[in-house]
């Protein structure tokens, strides 16, 4: 959360070149009452500990502050509200507003000569211990995150199969490297370390450029990834689920939203399945789609057709279901998110609406803290 959340701004002049700011005043209200519904009072807290720096600041050296008299003593005490809530001391500010921090700061000997370094260093003394108390708290809860994220390290992709499947063997058994060994024409593999903050579009549209040797900037890539995705995706529930996620956050929210990977490769399990008298010990190969979130979360998108609760008689299979929520169940202990839509679903007309609020509700949960 920035400082420029807590304010409405507006275009003014004659041709709209200048910009007034506004306080949302009964946001702050609704602050000092409780959280807010959707940010933590922490991201909250930090934002309004930046806001009162940054403007009592600039009152204090050159101007340029965005509250006025009045809107900063509401700013304060939502400020004093949130820090309490979060059982931390709000700083004891010897002034209510901005003209009594004009007299206080006379009455200090910080004017004249070096007063404008004597006012900043006054306002670091004030909001600073707040500011760098918060930041330990979001920095500690961000680490958080990482321990309670899946087990292993990210070390390559294999995805988007169109035709004979991969084979895929296991190379060097110590350093876990696989090997594709069959079909390698046939999918693609992201062997690129993982950024610290997920797997984006713009990321992904980097390394399909440089794998193909063509320039990473403009369309033409990004619409040649989407379209290798695409072709890999043989359910029309599929299609519409990643047409609509491509189409909601490609263009509208701009690169950096998580890239939404198709036909996933799990594991690989070629024998067990072949040999009579087996039974096959890894019963889900691939997974339809995976998200990798700023949060580092791994999360498993699966679109079910009738194969995954029935037989080829369309009789309804308890074994075949036991299987599917047996492998949920392992991979929810290794640490994924699994979100499961009923292929029934995808022919309701409703279900662009529903995949809309599905997947904004999914990447603001899943979003790096304190942003």
């Amino acid at each position: 959360m920035d400082p420029e959340d807590f304010f409405n701004s507006r275009p003014t002049g004659w041709l709209g070149e200048h910009w007034a700011w506004a306080l949302d005043v009964p946001l702050l209200e609704e602050l000092r009452r409780g959280p807010l519904t959707d940010r933590t009072d922490l991201e909250v807290g930090l934002a309004l500990t930046r806001l009162l720096h940054e403007d009592f600041t600039a009152y204090g050296t050159g101007g340029g502050e965005r509250m006025n008299n009045d809107s900063v003593v509401v700013a304060i005490k939502a400020h004093r509200a949130v820090l309490e809530r979060l059982g931390l001391e709000p700083p004891r500010l010897p002034f209510r507003n901005f003209s009594s921090f004009y007299d206080y700061w006379r009455r200090q000997g910080m004017s004249g000569g070096g007063g404008w370094a004597a006012r900043r260093e006054c306002m670091e003394g004030l909001f600073g211990p707040s500011r760098d108390v918060l930041e330990e708290i979001e920095e500690a809860e961000y680490e958080a995150q990482f321990r309670k994220s899946t087990t292993g390290r990210f070390k390559n992709l294999i995805f988007a199969a169109v035709g004979p499947k991969p084979k895929i063997v296991l190379r060097d058994a110590v350093n876990n490297d696989v090997e594709i060994v069959e079909n390698a024409e046939n999918c693609l593999v992201f062997d690129h370390q993982l950024p610290p903050n997920g797997l984006t579009w713009s990321q992904m549209v980097t390394w399909w450029a440089e794998l193909h040797q063509v320039p990473a900037v403009g369309i033409d890539s990004a619409h040649q990834l989407y379209a290798r995705l695409f072709a890999s995706l043989d359910s029309g529930p599929e299609q519409i689920l990643f047409r609509t996620y491509c189409s909601r956050y490609g263009h509208a929210q701009g690169p950096d939203t998580p890239a939404l990977i198709p036909q996933v490769y799990l594991h690989s399990d070629p024998y067990t399945r072949r040999t009579p008298g087996h039974t096959p010990t890894l019963p889900r190969q691939r997974m339809d789609f995976l998200l990798l979130t700023p949060d580092r979360s791994r999360i498993v998108i699966e679109v079910d057709g009738i194969h995954h609760y029935a037989d080829s008689q369309r009789n309804a299979s308890p074994r075949l279901y036991a299987e599917m929520v047996a492998e949920d169940r392992r991979l929810r202990l290794s640490g994924y998110d699994i979100y499961r839509f009923g292929g029934h679903e995808f022919t309701q007309p409703d279900i662009t609406a529903k995949l809309d609020t599905f997947f904004d509700e999914l990447l603001l949960r899943h979003k790096r803290p304190g942003t």
